[in-house]
């Protein structure tokens, strides 16, 4: 199924309010690639009959298959390594020391854009090696996706063995995953400590609460300008005093200002909300 110049703006367009996705014509092999079979599928002639069915007739199902096709899903576990060895040796130490002090014993993270969960299960794997089966803590890990299909294979957590050998380490395999048919399934206490929800990131979050980590990797890429800034500072409202913010190894927030704090930790960037100078002054009393 072809693409047309004309049908490019339409779908580019209808993508983008669906989603946030920016596609400028270098990516209408995208389209093409990815949207012919849902077109085809829904019994559309050409890309001017889904426009038509997605935004004219209100066909749910249909724009959920929309979505599904042209967002990423492309994850592993650990993905990029160094983040997560930031987690484990730098920022969940650090938190829970902060945390014990205060007699604080709740840690709450949030893996915004899971797609198909690798994130969080390796959040929550770390954590498992940090703190094991202590019931002094309340741990909970929320992993959001825009996508119905990536959620609905995230909260069954169990993964092929082509996925399973990108990122998986074979201890870390025995440690947390239990032979299925269909493949390797999370075990119990991991997927205990993880939810799973679908979120438009270009939606109101603030209702989600408060977060200590949040994870929002490998997405903001995807949108214009004003959508991204728009999403850090909103991801800003919702993290704690001491939170830390994971952005993707291309997404630097040094243009953002003064309102994120950089740090360099394992190799990788992370980023604390800046605190006006008085709350500063007054915390180190």
């Amino acid at each position: 199924m072809h693409l047309t110049d004309a049908e490019f703006s339409l779908i580019s367009e209808m993508v983008f309010e669906l989603s946030g996705v920016v596609l400028d014509k270098s990516k209408s092999y995208l389209i093409e690639g990815r949207l012919a079979p849902v077109a085809k599928e829904a019994g559309c002639e050409n890309f001017n009959e889904l426009y038509f069915k997605v935004r004219h007739q209100g066909d749910r199902a249909l724009k959920e298959k929309v979505v599904d096709a042209i967002t990423t899903h492309e994850t592993l576990f650990f993905r990029d390594t160094s983040p997560f060895e930031a987690l484990e040796h730098k920022v969940i130490p650090e938190l829970l020391d902060k945390k014990s002090a205060k007699n604080d014993r709740r840690l709450r993270i949030w893996s915004a854009a899971c797609s198909t969960g690798q994130e969080p299960y390796s959040v929550a794997m770390i954590l498992d090696r940090l703190i094991g089966n202590s019931r002094d803590w309340n741990v909970s890990i929320l992993g959001s996706d825009i996508s119905s299909m990536a959620i609905t294979r995230a909260s069954l957590g169990i993964y092929s063995d082509h996925e399973m050998e990108r990122g998986m380490k074979p201890e870390m395999r025995r440690a947390y995953f239990e032979r299925v048919k269909e493949g390797w399934r999370v075990k119990d206490h991991i997927r205990a400590m993880v939810s799973f929800r679908k979120l438009n990131l270009l939606e109101p979050f603030k209702s989600l609460g408060t977060f200590d980590i949040v994870l929002c990797r490998n997405v903001a890429i995807y949108f214009n300008k004003e959508d991204r800034r728009d999403l850090f500072f909103r991801i800003k409202e919702v993290l704690t005093q001491d939170g830390y913010l994971f952005a993707g190894s291309s997404e630097m927030l040094t243009d953002l200002g003064p309102e994120f704090r950089p740090q360099y930790h394992c190799r990788t960037m992370v980023y604390q909300p800046n605190l006006p100078v008085d709350t500063l002054r007054h915390s180190h009393k």
